[in-house]
């Protein structure tokens, strides 16, 4: 597994990271540590989580995912890079949401509590949050590492524009600034290329993509006319919806179909080629992959390994081109 610097940080960290949204839901804890155990053994040594997760799962389930990797952690501390976010709602409070100084500390103290650690690598949040002053995160953040509880802090799914002033009030106040960020990107959503990715690599900032697959609709077992398979993250729990919303359209299921098409007349397999894209992507540091079985696993790291020749790559430009431009995020 090859390992690379996190942004301008001195930290190195591997190609590919384990999304664990699943675990805890999807699936139950016995399969959650076989994936884990998979991916560690193949080199895997970055894992990232959330506070609310797992998907789908509801208030009554937040936080299991991160209690389910802390027992699997138990022994193995030091040899993880571990990430994990916080933003999303988690209690039925008005302030068990947002990116406010109180949640920012209350929920970073409970997170390390499941993870079963005095500290975590590098602590997100999980999105913006216009009702909460950037200097305010920034200033909780500060103190999250200052005190030892994080040793680097990012952002996830920020728009350009507001990353931009973020970094701009962190430079101004003096404060630990954000050193990553983490978007939705995959060849059925460039849009990022136009503004986020160029300010990434302008900064410094090391960018982790989540949905490589999209979901699972570039994994070509999807076509026009198929309706969502149960058991898979277009049905799953309250999360299902929102997967629909984001890929489950004519034009994304026509693009796959041809997608996998190509992808196969190279002799790559599908999920192989999509991520192989997306790590080609100069401004890209790490990946973030998932799985509902470790077998699945498999044709996720063999992409590290894949070398998309210039003929496949102008293939997928064009078939894609499209997916650069369309609506903000969703």
């Amino acid at each position: 597994m090859q390992h690379v610097q996190f942004g301008r940080t001195g930290l190195k960290v591997s190609r590919l990271c384990l999304g664990t949204m699943t675990f805890g839901l999807q699936c139950d804890e016995e399969t959650s540590r076989a994936i884990m155990d998979h991916a560690f053994e193949a080199g895997i040594d970055f894992f990232d989580t959330a506070d609310v997760y797992p998907l789908g799962g509801g208030l009554e389930l937040a936080g299991r995912t991160e209690e389910v990797i802390g027992r699997w952690l138990q022994g193995r501390r030091h040899s993880v890079v571990i990430a994990t976010k916080a933003a999303a709602r988690v209690g039925s409070r008005a302030w068990d949401e947002g990116n406010s100084r109180k949640h920012l500390l209350d929920a970073i103290d409970a997170s390390l509590k499941r993870l079963g650690t005095d500290y975590v690598d590098l602590y997100q949040l999980h999105r913006d949050d216009e009702n909460t002053p950037l200097d305010e995160s920034l200033e909780a953040l500060d103190v999250i590492v200052r005190s030892g509880r994080a040793r680097y802090v990012g952002v996830s799914n920020f728009v350009a524009w507001r990353l931009a002033k973020m970094l701009g009030r962190a430079d101004l106040l003096r404060v630990a600034r954000p050193v990553s960020v983490q978007p939705r990107y995959s060849l059925l959503f460039r849009q990022f290329e136009r503004d986020l990715f160029p300010l990434a690599q302008e900064e410094g900032l090391a960018v982790i993509p989540y949905n490589p697959l999209a979901g699972g609709m570039l994994s070509g077992k999807y076509k026009v006319g198929m309706q969502p398979q149960e058991g898979t993250r277009f049905t799953l729990g309250k999360a299902g919806r929102m997967y629909q919303e984001r890929y489950w359209h004519e034009r994304e299921l026509a693009a796959s179909t041809t997608f996998a098409s190509i992808a196969q007349q190279h002799g790559i397999v599908p999920a192989q080629a999509a991520i192989a894209w997306v790590l080609a992507n100069p401004a890209v540091t790490s990946v973030i992959i998932g799985a509902s079985k470790a077998s699945q696993l498999t044709d996720s790291v063999a992409a590290v390994d894949v070398a998309l020749t210039p003929e496949l790559a102008s293939r997928l430009e064009d078939m894609t081109r499209e997916f650069r431009y369309g609506d903000a995020v969703r």
